[in-house]
């Protein structure tokens, strides 16, 4: 009985051991944390958090906006954002359809989305860094979206807008 009771717990212990035990997937991790920046990071707008909204960006970044004249370092979007996120309502962009990708340190992080807003749907795109205190936004660019078939028209649209403001 002690032979046979032996003989169980050496093939039982050889069986467990000869187990492939795979790392943990460190991508999909690293998706879920990008997610949840974004989102997060999308909904303090929403909430008008500005406290919230502003940490998930790196203190060196860049905001490019929808404006050709909008080229922010933190800073200065801090100083753009205030009014709006003081009168508790900023913007309410929602995203979907985003594309997060990876160099092959893990370290650096970009996505594409698009974005349901008062604009119609938007893309952005966006650099995010890994630092000790977690995913923080670098680089991030909204676009407005112009279907193909009217592009001559918004070009001629926006021409007409250049010449009115020289005026």
């Amino acid at each position: 009985m002690r032979i046979q009771l032996i003989l169980i717990i050496v093939i039982f212990s050889g069986s467990l051991l000869a187990q492939e035990i795979k790392p943990k997937d460190k991508s999909s991790n690293n998706i879920n944390a990008i997610n949840n920046v974004m989102d997060q990071w999308h909904k303090a707008a929403t909430n008008a958090d500005f406290e919230a909204f502003f940490a998930y960006m790196d203190e060196d970044g860049y905001y490019i906006g929808t404006d050709e004249s909008e080229k922010w370092t933190i800073k200065e979007f801090k100083a753009f954002c205030k009014p709006y996120f003081d009168r508790g309502s900023a913007w309410d962009f929602k995203p979907f359809d985003r594309g997060v990708y990876f160099n092959k340190q893990k370290n650096i992080a970009w996505i594409d989305e698009k974005l349901d807003t008062w604009m119609g749907v938007c893309r952005s795109s966006g650099v995010l860094l890994k630092t000790k205190d977690g995913w923080k936004i670098k680089h991030y660019q909204l676009s407005v979206t112009v279907p193909n078939d009217i592009v001559q028209d918004f070009i001629q649209l926006v021409n007409q807008h250049k010449t009115k403001q020289t005026k």
